[in-house]
């Protein structure tokens, strides 16, 4: 008997459907945690935040792989990678609460989406990878995009916007070092360093000046949420790349800028600015041609085998 041809497009449609949910999540918490940032900017300064966070994260981490039996799993294999990776993270997390304070959330975002362009570059040093052409065009394309969101001159450059950068920078050298982490260890072991490890650095550096500022009453609650809004929106995103293809799931990750420029604009009253929507969509555009190139690639070497 032979089957309706629609019938190959139900389980698709359903890996859409859930992957849209799961970032749904994603998008909720990335959002929450800008606005939790600013919250307790006032009070602490983003080392504290961070050695707060990562506490907190510390300990929601080890209760979950408790439960779940996975703590077995922690290893003292690449303790160096895994600071390297930590110290990566920590450093763009920080520059990426600084920025918050300091620019349009949207602006935030529409950098922040330039991490996967600055990865690809990394990855033929740390991953051994091959830059390709269209990687190249993906880096500069991205760069453009830079250009037009920040649009650089002597009065308009300022410490937010390279604050900005600078985080997207950390982050792809987090995700490339993970990518290299995830080939020997498990999404435990490489939790628990990480919240482990942030929380140390972060002890170093709030008390660096000998005055590490405990928070008041009215921001544990925006630190919790922080600190569960990061571990969530991770599981959401990493949830939604396990059912979907990345040329999926991220243009719903793209929702996220004109999101959190509504959200700035009516909380913040931040002006709505049309070139960081363009620049936004530009660099957006180079992480799809690039996404699409390795798929094509990838069919094409499992034709061949």
């Amino acid at each position: 008997m032979t089957l309706p041809s629609n019938t190959k497009t139900i389980p698709e449609t359903a890996n859409v459907l859930g992957a849209a949910l799961w970032m749904t999540g994603a998008i909720a918490s990335f959002s929450l945690m800008a606005i939790s940032g600013r919250a307790v900017s006032f009070e602490l300064d983003t080392f504290e935040i961070m050695l707060f966070r990562s506490a907190v994260g510390l300990i929601v981490v080890l209760i979950v792989a408790g439960m779940a039996g996975t703590l077995h799993q922690v290893s003292r294999r690449h303790l160096g990678l895994h600071l390297q990776r930590n110290i990566c993270h920590f450093a763009g997390q920080n520059l990426w609460f600084l920025a918050i304070t300091l620019i349009p959330l949207a602006q935030v975002f529409a950098l922040e989406f330039t991490a996967p362009l600055w990865a690809l570059l990394m990855a033929p040093f740390v991953l051994g990878e091959r830059l390709t052409r269209v990687r190249v065009l993906a880096a500069m394309t991205g760069f453009i995009g830079i250009l037009i969101v920040a649009r650089p001159a002597p009065d308009t450059i300022s410490i937010g916007m390279l604050a900005g950068i600078t985080a997207a920078v950390g982050f792809a050298g987090a995700a490339v070092l993970t990518r290299k982490l995830t080939r020997s260890e498990s999404l435990t072991c490489i939790l628990v360093y990480m919240t482990a490890m942030q929380s140390v650095l972060g002890i170093v550096c709030a008390g660096i000046d000998g005055d590490i500022a405990l928070p008041s009453a009215g921001s544990v609650p925006w630190l919790i949420l922080i600190a569960l809004c990061g571990l969530v929106a991770h599981f959401c995103l990493t949830k939604a790349l396990m059912i979907a293809p990345a040329s999926v799931v991220m243009p719903f990750d793209f929702v996220r800028l004109p999101l959190i420029a509504v959200v700035g604009a009516l909380i913040y009253g931040e002006v709505l600015d049309i070139y960081v929507f363009i620049g936004a969509v530009v660099i957006f555009g180079a992480n799809y041609i690039n996404i699409l190139s390795e798929i094509r690639a990838r069919r094409l070497r499992a034709s061949a085998v």
